[in-house]
């Protein structure tokens, strides 16, 4: 078996190197994880969200370190490096909260005849394939609710974040979460696919692109595994007549280039009306001409490389074929030196664009976006459904109404309203089309790790 290697997008040097397990030494994982499992799920419930929410607060004791680690795996500016661990502990606080009520039996009649209930129960051992562009918070969004509902859990970290993993299991052992309840593991593509078409696990929750997800459900076929895909985006901001002008500016253009573009529910395509598009652009154009774009580990940097060339290759190539087709690319290169033509790409602004380019209707996962002018809603809801995916939309709007009632036609998981790229943990993430299946957080949450058993006890 080859090593599998980390290559920093700093300065594509390899900052690490494992070797993944063998298929004989991936199975002896699982069933290791596989006898823990009843144990674990035996201790009180309360026992199990105290070492949860432990291994966190260890986790959270990390983050500088894991702030510079981030840097160097994939590119994400020093001075945003611990800005995950606020949402790990929110979300694990958030799901430790609902626990009790979520995971309560609810008692259908409790008489001297009969004792009927319903229950959840842990599925048994959830498998975590976690992505690089935000590998703690995307991992704890259903490692905190899987543990805390009794499951055991393994988790494969994505090669560009190698040290997440690790760095996970490390704070969780610490903090007193049983070794086997929780393994780290690395593993290449036909060892992973061997183990879920073998029914390994019990839940399989991955986090990535289409075609990994296609090749999941091609592994998972026949066993009756269940799914979580998150598979990405293609979200698109509408920026209403009546929208505030300078709020919607901010958030969406944070929302199209924070942490390089490289957001699963980033900005990608934005809509504005007609009454402001010029006003708009200009205002865009000058809040990322404000961008610094340089190494993650200088203190002033705000937008890194892109997590590997590969990605940036994609995006160059989505932007020059929009350009050759038509689109005015408003960014000049020149005003980010730092560009090198491998990871570290400009950022940039296309208008003039339709969706016959692949830059609005491809996921470009990049700092690129492109805007649209629009006459009016009508116009816009048509925009924002042509597409295959639907992860998030972002209304600007003045009220509450009129943004639900556009939402309510718009093909997606998530309607935010003036405010965009954002988690809530008591709201359900989740996607339709080709963005997935299945959801994760909120007390959907925990339905996704458990199952239901009925109880129907009679006296006689």
């Amino acid at each position: 078996m080859k090593p599998i290697q980390l290559i920093s997008p700093v300065d594509g040097s390899v900052y690490a190197e494992r070797m993944p397990l063998s298929p004989e030494a991936a199975t002896a994982a699982v069933a290791r994880a596989r006898a823990a499992q009843g144990p674990w799920a035996a201790r009180p419930l309360a026992e199990r969200i105290a070492l949860v929410k432990a291994g966190v607060a260890r986790l959270t004791a990390m983050k500088e370190t894991v702030a510079l680690e981030l840097a160097h795996q994939m590119g994400r500016p020093i001075r945003y490096g611990q800005g995950e661990m606020g949402g790990v502990n929110a979300r694990t606080d958030y799901m430790s909260d609902i626990a009790a009520e979520t995971l309560a039996h609810h008692m259908i009649e409790d008489s001297d005849k009969f004792r009927r209930y319903l229950a959840r129960e842990a599925l048994g051992v959830v498998f975590i394939i976690a992505p690089w562009n935000y590998p703690y918070l995307t991992t704890i969004n259903t490692l905190a609710p899987a543990l805390i509902a009794g499951n055991t859990v393994i988790l494969k970290h994505a090669s560009q974040t190698l040290l997440v993993g690790e760095r996970l299991a490390q704070a969780f052992h610490e903090a007193g979460v049983p070794a086997d309840v929780f393994q780290n593991v690395v593993l290449d593509h036909a060892t992973t696919e061997s183990l879920i078409a073998g029914r390994a696990f019990n839940f399989v929750n991955f986090t990535g692109s289409v075609a990994g997800g296609a090749a999941i459900e091609r592994a998972a076929a026949g066993t009756f595994t269940p799914l979580g895909l998150e598979l990405g985006g293609k979200d698109p901001g509408y920026v209403r007549a009546d929208a505030n002008l300078d709020a919607a500016v901010d958030t969406l253009m944070d929302g199209a280039m924070f942490n390089s573009g490289q957001c699963c529910c980033g900005i990608e395509r934005i809509y504005v009306h007609e009454s402001l598009f010029d006003a708009f652009v200009e205002k865009s154009v000058a809040w990322v001409n404000g961008m610094k774009l340089g190494s993650p580990l200088a203190p002033e940097t705000t937008l890194g490389p892109m997590a590997n060339k590969r990605f940036a290759k994609v995006v160059r190539e989505q932007i020059a074929e929009a350009i050759a087709a038509g689109a005015k690319p408003l960014i000049d290169p020149k005003n980010f030196p730092a560009d090198d033509g491998g990871a570290y790409l400009a950022p940039q602004i296309l208008v003039n664009v339709d969706h016959s380019m692949r830059v609005m209707m491809e996921e470009s996962f990049g700092p690129v976006v492109g805007i649209m002018k629009v006459k009016d809603d009508e116009e816009a809801i048509r925009l924002m459904n042509d597409s295959p995916y639907g992860l998030t939309a972002s209304i600007w709007a003045q009220d509450y109404d009129t943004a639900a009632q556009i939402g309510a036609r718009i093909e997606t998981g998530t309607i935010f309203m003036n405010r965009a790229d954002y988690l809530d943990p008591a709201l359900c993430w989740t996607g339709c089309k080709d963005t997935g299946r299945g959801g994760s957080l909120s007390y959907l949450g925990f339905l996704s790790v458990t199952r239901p058993k009925s109880y129907h006890l009679k006296k006689v």
